[in-house]
C-alpha cells in the first residue's frame, strides 16, 4: 500500500479566512434560531394579521405586501427545489403567471389613468401625450398615499384644493415637455413617430361664471401646427419646446396648456389641459418680506444671554402664522364687470412649513418643504391655486392663511457628532408670503404680503411643544384643541401689544434682522474647511446686531415635492405587555404613522414604570402622554427596537447591554435630550398636561409633520388596546419610480 501524500499545511492567513467563514455561518444560523424562538413567543400574543388586520386597514390602503410576500415565497421555493435555475417549462410558466396577473393588474389600472388623462372626443389618433409637464415639473393632482382628510374645524371652508403640488415658474423659463405612447391596437406603421404637433396655451379660469373656456378664450400661445415629417422635412420631434421669447407672461397668472400629436397617418391626439403658475423672479417682484415671532428674533440677538440650547427652547414651542384678507379690502380689487378669475398664494417658510386657507390644508406636503439647499443663498417657494376658496356664493366674506411651521434643516437642535449641523445656516423660525389676484381683464393685485408689525398677519406659540428633523415632535393635544380653528376668520381676533411666550396669545410679527453679510458666512466656512487661511479673510466677525444667517434668493421650487406616496398597513401587531404595541410593517422606508382615527386612552404601566425607550422627563411625570418609537430593527437580546446610531449623530450607547461611552458620556452634549436615555431615539410624543380634560382629546392625535424617522417597526406606549386604521405614511420626492 503506498504512502498517503503528506496533509498540507494551511498558512495563517488561510486560517484565519477559514474561522471567519465559520463565525459568519454560526451566527447566521443563530439569528434564524433566535427569530423563530422569538417570533414564536410574542406570537403567542399577538393581534395576528389573518385574524385582525381589517381593523388595521381602511379603504384605500396602499399595502399589498402580504400578496407580495406570497408571490415570492412561490419563486423561492421553486428557485431552490431546481438547484438555483427556474426551469424552462410549463411549472415556471405558471409561477411567472401569478406575478404576470399582479403586473398586468397593475399596469391596466396605469394605463387606465393614463386614458383618464387623455381627450378623446373626435380623435381617434395612434400616438397618445401624456404626463405633460413644464420645467420637469408636472401637475400632482392627489399624491398616491395622501391620507384621509382629518375633521376640520366647524368654520373651515367647504372648498377644496384643486392640486396637491402646482408646478410654478419664473416668467423667462418656460420649457414644456411631454411623453406619447402608442394606442392599444393601432397600426405599427401609423404610430411608428410623430408627424407634427401644435401647443396651446391660455390664461386659466378658475370659476365657471367668469368667463368662457372655450378653445379661443384667452390663448396667450398657440404654437399652430408644427410639420416634423413631409415632402420637404424629416425630422424627429424635439426633447422640449420653449415658450416663445416675443410672448410675455405675467407674474401671478396662472396658465393651462395642452398638446396635439399627429400620427403618421395625419390623425390626431389631444392631451386634456394642464395648467402651471407664473411666480415671481426677482427681489423686486416681492411685496412680502420675511417676518418672524419677536421672542424669537430676540434670540439670536448678541447680547442675549444663554448658550445654544437655552436660546433654542426659548423658541419653543413653535410658532403659528396667520394672515387676514378682509372682505372689504378684496371687493376694493373686484368689479362686477371685471370679477376674479385665478388666485395665487405664494410662500415659503424655514425650517418647513405647511399652509392652510380658511382652516383646510393646501397640500400634504412633506417634512422637508421647501426642500434642502443652503438656504443663505437659495431658498425656493411654493404656489397654491386658492381661486376655489374666493368665488362662489359659499366664500363671501374675509379669508385667513395660515402658516404651520417645523424646525427642519434651519432651526435644528443644536447637538453635535458626526454630523455637524452647526454648519449649516441658521435662524428664527420666519415665513413669507403673497396672493395674487387675477382679474378677467387680466389685470394682476397683489395683496396679503407679510409684514412685520403690521394688522394684517399675526404670531403666537401653538401646539407643537418641540419639533427635530430626525428626533421627532411632540405634539400638545390640549393645545391643539384649544386651538381649534386658529386658522379661520371666526376665531380671528386684535392681536396684543405684549408680547408674551404663552400658547394662543396672538401678536404682531417682526421683520427678520441679520448683521451677517453673505461674504462673511461664505469667508467663515472656507476657514473652518481649511479652504481660505484666517489671515485672508475680508470681512470682521460680527459682535453686535443679530447674529441670524443671511437668507437668500426666493426661487419657485425646481423639483417635486415630497409628498405620501405610499400609505402602507401594517402586516403584524405584536402585544409586548405593559401596554406597549410592535407594529411589523414588513419593510423599511421613510416616513411616520398616521392614525386615521387618533389615538386610544393612555394607561400607566404597573408601578409607573415605563418600557425602555418611553419614558418621559421627570418634570412631566403627572402629564398624560403616549409615546411612539420608531426604528429599522429588533435588538438581538430583548426584541426591542434598535436604537442604534438614529438620526447619524453619533450619540448612542450601543445597546442595552456592554455599553461602549460611559454614564454621562453625552451629559456635556448641548441639547442632548434627557428623555431619550442617552441614545437620540426616533420618537414623536403625543402629551395632554396635567389638569387638563385628557377625554377624547387623544382621537384628536393624526400625524406627525416635520420630523422622519427611517424605520420598518414601530413601538406604541401605552395604551391598553393598539390604535384602529393606523397606518404608515412613506414620504418621497413625488417622481416616478422606474
Amino acid at each position: 500500500m503506498p504512502p498517503l501524500p503528506p496533509i498540507p499545511r494551511l498558512g495563517r492567513r488561510t486560517l484565519l479566512l477559514y474561522g471567519l467563514g465559520i463565525a459568519i455561518i454560526l451566527f447566521s444560523l443563530g439569528n434564524i434560531i433566535w427569530s423563530t424562538i422569538h417570533l414564536n413567543r410574542i406570537g403567542s400574543n399577538s393581534w395576528s394579521a389573518a385574524n385582525s388586520k381589517a381593523q388595521f386597514i381602511s379603504e384605500g390602503s396602499f399595502s399589498n405586501s402580504l400578496r407580495h410576500s406570497a408571490i415570492e415565497a412561490v419563486n423561492i421555493v421553486k428557485f431552490v427545489a431546481y438547484g438555483g435555475m427556474f426551469p424552462e417549462n410549463h411549472d415556471n410558466e405558471n409561477a411567472n403567471a401569478i406575478i404576470d396577473d399582479r403586473i398586468d393588474s397593475n399596469s391596466n389600472s396605469k394605463d387606465a389613468r393614463q386614458e383618464e388623462s387623455v381627450n378623446h372626443t373626435d380623435e381617434s389618433g395612434s400616438i397618445i401625450p401624456f404626463e405633460l409637464s413644464v420645467n420637469h415639473l408636472k401637475l400632482i393632482t392627489h399624491a398616491p398615499g395622501k391620507p384621509p382628510t382629518p375633521p376640520l374645524p366647524p368654520h373651515a371652508s367647504s372648498s377644496v384644493p384643486n392640486e396637491d403640488f402646482l408646478p410654478v415658474v419664473r416668467p423667462n423659463e418656460v420649457t414644456f415637455r411631454w411623453r406619447h405612447r402608442p394606442r392599444v391596437g393601432s397600426p405599427a406603421a401609423d404610430a411608428a413617430r410623430v408627424k407634427a404637433y401644435r401647443i396651446i396655451a391660455r390664461r386659466f379660469v378658475g370659476c365657471d361664471n367668469c368667463g368662457s373656456k372655450g378653445d379661443g378664450d384667452g390663448v396667450l400661445w398657440d404654437s399652430d401646427k408644427v410639420v416634423l415629417i413631409d415632402n420637404e422635412h424629416d425630422n424627429d420631434l424635439p426633447t422640449s419646446i420653449r415658450w416663445p421669447a416675443e410672448t410675455a407672461l405675467d407674474i401671478g397668472h396662472m396658465i393651462e396648456w395642452r398638446v396635439t400629436l399627429w400620427d403618421m397617418a395625419d390623425q390626431t391626439s389631444t392631451s386634456s389641459w394642464t395648467k402651471f403658475a407664473v411666480g415671481p423672479e426677482k427681489e423686486d417682484d416681492w411685496k412680502g418680506e420675511w417676518i418672524v415671532h419677536a421672542i424669537d428674533m430676540a434670540t439670536f440677538h448678541f447680547d442675549r444671554k444663554g448658550d445654544a440650547c437655552e436660546k433654542w427652547y426659548m423658541r419653543h414651542p413653535l410658532p403659528l402664522f396667520r394672515g387676514l384678507l378682509p372682505y372689504q379690502s378684496l371687493q376694493s380689487f373686484l368689479h362686477d364687470d371685471d370679477p376674479l378669475v385665478s388666485a395665487l398664494l405664494v410662500v415659503s417658510g424655514l425650517g418647513s412649513f405647511r399652509a392652510t386657507f380658511d382652516g383646510v390644508p393646501l397640500s400634504p406636503s412633506g417634512p422637508v418643504d421647501p426642500p434642502f439647499t443652503d438656504y443663505s443663498q437659495r431658498v425656493s417657494y411654493r404656489g397654491f391655486d386658492v381661486t376655489n376658496f374666493l368665488v362662489g356664493d359659499d366664500n363671501v366674506g374675509s379669508h385667513v392663511v395660515g402658516i404651520t411651521v417645523g424646525s427642519g434643516w434651519w432651526d435644528h437642535r443644536p447637538v453635535t457628532g458626526m454630523a455637524k449641523p452647526e454648519l449649516l445656516a441658521n435662524g428664527p423660525l420666519t415665513v413669507i408670503a403673497q396672493l395674487y389676484l387675477t382679474t378677467a381683464s387680466g389685470k394682476v393685485h397683489i395683496t396679503m404680503p407679510t409684514k412685520g408689525s403690521t394688522a394684517t398677519w399675526q404670531v403666537s406659540r401653538g401646539h407643537i411643544k418641540e419639533s427635530d428633523l430626525f428626533t421627532g415632535e411632540m405634539i400638545d393635544l390640549s393645545t391643539l384643541t384649544e386651538m381649534e380653528g386658529w386658522d379661520t376668520s371666526s376665531k380671528w381676533s386684535i392681536a396684543e401689544t405684549k408680547l408674551s411666550p404663552s400658547q394662543n396669545h396672538w401678536s404682531l410679527p417682526v421683520s427678520y434682522i441679520t448683521n451677517i453679510t453673505q461674504r462673511e458666512r461664505r469667508e467663515k466656512l472656507s476657514v473652518m474647511a481649511n479652504a481660505l487661511d484666517k489671515s485672508e479673510m475680508t470681512t470682521r466677525t460680527t459682535r453686535k446686531g443679530y447674529l441670524a444667517s443671511p437668507i437668500g434668493q426666493l426661487f419657485p421650487s425646481e423639483i417635486p415635492p415630497i409628498l405620501p406616496m405610499e400609505r402602507i398597513a401594517p402586516d403584524e401587531i405584536h402585544d409586548l405587555g405593559s401596554g406597549r404595541w410592535l407594529l411589523d410593517f414588513g419593510r423599511a422606508f421613510s416616513g411616520m404613522l398616521h392614525f386615521d382615527k387618533g389615538l386610544p386612552q393612555p394607561i400607566i404601566p404597573h408601578n409607573n414604570t415605563y418600557p425602555r425607550a418611553h419614558g418621559f422627563r421627570k418634570e412631566f411625570d403627572n402629564d398624560s402622554f403616549i409615546t411612539i418609537v420608531y426604528g429599522e430593527s429588533l435588538e438581538l437580546t430583548t426584541g426591542d427596537i434598535n436604537r442604534v446610531l438614529v438620526a447619524g449623530l453619533g450619540l448612542h450607547d450601543g445597546g442595552p447591554r456592554h455599553k461602549s461611552k460611559p454614564e454621562g458620556f453625552t451629559d456635556y452634549k448641548p441639547c442632548f435630550p434627557d428623555d431619550h436615555d442617552k441614545i437620540l431615539t426616533q420618537k414623536d410624543i403625543y402629551v395632554v398636561p396635567k389638569n387638563a380634560e385628557v377625554t377624547e382629546l387623544y382621537s384628536k392625535a393624526r400625524q406627525s409633520h416635520f420630523t422622519t424617522h427611517a424605520f420598518r417597526f414601530a413601538e406604541i406606549c401605552c395604551t391598553s388596546e393598539p390604535p384602529t386604521n393606523v397606518h404608515a405614511l412613506m414620504y418621497r420626492t413625488a417622481m416616478q419610480e422606474w
